[in-house]
């Protein structure tokens, strides 16, 4: 295996910055839709809105585990380049390590969070479908 440069982090610190972005993005989406939920809930009272909110509810938890693991990858980063800086090669290799698995752990939540609202929208469609065909 090849030596740990000053280059290696730094060469995340893009793609995690997007992943970041995007994580933000999908929070703010999940923020209007909550303000929404909240207003027609107002107005309508129905519990039908009990399994959206418990829905949103976990999907705003793993953005947040999203965010934080994608966060605490970046700053492991910075830190190995530190580390390789003041020529702690072995602790930085190890430090690297720690926020590659943290970006990991990051990207597998969000693919569970993109599985549990691909099927949230499954049952939106399935309830048009309904009306539509029942009409």
């Amino acid at each position: 295996m090849e030596s740990l440069t000053l280059t290696t982090p730094t060469l995340l610190f893009s793609a995690i910055s997007l992943i970041l972005l995007a994580y933000t993005n999908r929070f703010l989406a999940y923020a209007t839709l909550v303000r929404s939920l909240a207003k027609e809930y107002q107005e309508k009272k129905d519990s039908i809105f009990l399994a959206q909110i418990k829905n949103l509810q976990l999907r705003l938890h793993l953005t947040r585990a999203m965010q934080i693991f994608g966060i605490a990858s970046l700053l492991l980063c910075v830190l190995s380049m530190f580390l390789i800086f003041v020529n702690a090669l072995s602790v930085a290799e190890v430090v690297f390590a720690i926020a590659l698995a943290l970006l990991i752990l990051s990207l597998v939540i969000l693919i569970w969070e993109i599985q549990i609202s691909h099927v949230a929208l499954k049952h939106h469609l399935k309830n048009i479908e309904k009306d539509l065909l029942g009409k």
